[in-house]
């Protein structure tokens, strides 16, 4: 993946989004978007995300963040942005603070 239209983002995503199957929709989505990057569970509840690719894609993955999985209650989806770290894949990173 390259090219200009290449961003990353950082979502933070709340609600009733842990113990729903969020991350593992999160990772299919994500991969099949062909996007890089990461998601993973924070000891407060939220579900924290880093999409790298072609910025309508990573907008279009965002966007399906607002609904999630069947079972999430998305409340909220906080986005900032981050450096890139290079990802090379999307994977899943343990929980954290």
């Amino acid at each position: 993946m390259s090219g200009g239209n290449r961003i990353v983002r950082h979502v933070i995503v709340a609600g009733r989004v842990q113990g729903v199957w969020y991350r593992g929709w999160a990772i299919e989505n994500a991969q099949s978007r062909g996007l890089h990057g990461w998601v993973r569970n924070r000891k407060d509840g939220t579900v924290e995300a880093c999409f790298s690719g072609p910025q309508a894609l990573v907008e279009d993955m965002i966007e399906a963040c607002r609904n999630g999985p069947p079972l999430a209650v998305v409340d909220s989806v906080a986005v900032g942005e981050l450096a890139d770290e290079g990802w090379t894949c999307f994977v899943q990173l343990p929980t954290t603070d």
